[in-house]
């Protein structure tokens, strides 16, 4: 969302028109879930998507007509049946809402500027998909922070009904999008901090799958020709120099994720020594059951809490038969997603 975002607001500074469209509400079976966005531009272009197919296409054909027509933002609602599911199989049965807001030069981006730089953070969009809400007509739409506090709204000044503000939830739980009466609400989720101490051909795998969910990668590792940011361009920060240096200094979030994947057992057991006394929601570990024991035994001559070890997700990722340098980075990311979204395993 970022990266659109981005794209919408240069567009609109190049005084070009853009049309931004968004899925925010479904209901029953549908191909996509609502949060997904999509820019159309006059010469028929796009980016991002909202799916594909007939509705895709329909959804461009609408909005290149109101770009046309300068016309305010609206919805568009799709039935997924005989006419817009045949060609593309998706004869389901659900509903797909869709909000059109065209954007030309002449039009504030006050909103768009708000979210943009709020969306890293986390923020949720309310918006009134009906138009039952005195005050506020169906397609207006209300940004809060991750705290609730309310950042902006388009149209500009409208005043927040108390039924936009009584369901509002809270984003440390991670919700996903909901609806309630005339609202919908589509939480953006902050990005999840990922530190990936070691950026061998493992971690340089891991940050970019980590990178393309919604991880915010921190690479830690002693070799510079290979801890930078052209062998990890989607890292925010590429930390040089020895663990015991590094670590004890470095802020992890009690939220971060932490992975131990370095090049040697040595270095492995002395980024464990200083993450397992450090809180954060995941910490994990690659290596063989025999390697992982061997380390938790000299922890513990350490004086390192066998209780502290418990939480370490070792050996690291999901059982998925990984052989290759890609598949044990995906079924590590896989891992990663699954905690981050569904809390730890109970095992």
């Amino acid at each position: 969302m970022q990266e659109l975002l981005t794209h919408l607001l240069g567009t609109h500074a190049a005084g070009r028109p853009v049309a931004y469209t968004a899925l925010v509400e479904t209901r029953g079976s549908t191909p996509q879930k609502p949060g997904a966005a999509m820019l159309v531009f006059p010469d028929g272009s796009q980016a991002g998507t909202l799916g594909g197919g007939c509705v895709e296409a329909e959804v461009k054909r609408q909005a290149l007509s109101q770009l046309q027509s300068g016309s305010s933002p609206s919805l568009l609602g799709f039935q997924l049946d005989k006419d817009y599911g045949w060609d593309d199989g998706l004869i389901c049965g659900g509903r797909m809402l869709m909000l059109v807001d065209p954007v030309t030069a002449q039009s504030s981006v006050e909103y768009y500027q708000t979210f943009a730089r709020e969306v890293a953070r986390g923020c949720t969009e309310a918006t009134i998909i009906k138009d039952v809400v005195p005050g506020a007509p169906a397609a207006s739409r209300f940004l809060f922070a991750a705290d609730g506090q309310l950042l902006c709204t388009a149209p500009a000044n409208l005043p927040v009904p108390e039924v936009v503000t009584q369901h509002l939830r809270p984003l440390i739980g991670r919700p996903r999008a909901y609806f309630e009466g005339a609202v919908s609400y589509l939480p953006h989720l902050p990005r999840v901090p990922l530190y990936i101490v070691g950026a061998g051909h493992v971690g340089q795998m891991v940050a970019r799958y980590a990178a393309e969910v919604d991880f915010d990668i921190t690479v830690i590792d002693d070799r510079e020709q290979y801890c930078n940011f052209d062998r990890f361009p989607q890292a925010r920060q590429c930390l040089v120099g020895n663990m015991e240096a590094i670590l004890p200094q470095l802020e992890i979030p009690a939220h971060a994720f932490c992975l131990i994947v370095t090049r040697g057992h040595q270095h492995d057991e002395e980024a464990l020594f200083h993450l397992v006394k450090r809180p954060s929601a995941y910490l994990g570990m690659i290596g063989s059951r025999r390697k992982i024991r061997l380390i938790y035994d000299d922890l513990i001559e350490q004086g390192i809490p066998a209780a502290d070890l418990e939480r370490v997700h070792a050996p690291l990722g999901l059982k998925i038969g990984s052989q290759t340098v890609a598949e044990i980075a995906i079924s590590i990311v896989a891992e990663l997603i699954a905690c981050r979204n569904l809390g730890p395993s109970p095992d």
